[in-house]
């Protein structure tokens, strides 16, 4: 495999915008998009996660505070 890599980057070949743009339409086409509605799906999943995570280290934050107060008395 690495033989094969460097074969297919030798000194002499340049690079050539064309064939790479070419490559990089071809890649797109192949990809696999999400819908509207999966987008509007997965957004609210991760905005009630960073809810939900922002509570428990306010949670924490909050227990942890109030024990050091006790323990520093």
């Amino acid at each position: 495999m690495a033989g094969e890599k460097a074969s297919a980057a030798s000194p002499g070949s340049g690079f050539n915008l064309k064939k790479f743009i070419n490559e990089v339409i071809a890649e797109m086409k192949k990809v696999s998009w999400a819908s509207r509605r999966e987008l509007a799906v997965d957004t609210a999943v991760v905005a009630i996660a960073v809810v939900i995570v922002c509570f428990l280290i306010w949670a924490c934050d909050t227990f942890f505070a109030r024990l050091f107060q006790l323990i520093l008395r």
